[in-house]
């Protein structure tokens, strides 16, 4: 387990989700909407990501050499990341460092 084994996998990761469930701002909003309904809380994109990571640090408190949670962690940090940075008002990163994913305008609100 070295860094650059988990950041390649973690980005091959992110590229094949991307293929599958789309833009993770627009997964996130989804998520975020689907657990609003389900508890009652309002969550934001941001919420989603930290959430999602902090299910794979509680994974990695119990085996913590399990490479796949930490090529996980890796990959939602950097989706996570970019799911900000496209429903904010920070300047986007440029295509090839974005989701294989197609791109479309998205709404905020």
């Amino acid at each position: 387990m070295n860094r650059t084994t988990i950041l390649n996998d973690a980005l091959k990761a992110t590229k094949d989700r991307g293929e599958d469930y789309g833009k993770p701002s627009e997964n996130f909003e989804r998520i975020a909407t689907l657990w609003e309904a389900y508890t009652g809380n309002k969550y934001t994109v941001a919420d989603v990501g930290l959430m999602m990571m902090l299910v794979k640090i509680s994974r990695l408190m119990e085996s913590p050499t399990h490479e796949d949670s930490w090529v996980d962690l890796a990959g939602y940090s950097a989706v996570t990341a970019e799911a900000i940075a496209y429903t904010s008002d920070i300047p986007l990163p440029p295509p090839a460092q974005q989701s294989t994913a197609p791109m479309r305008q998205v709404s905020r609100y």
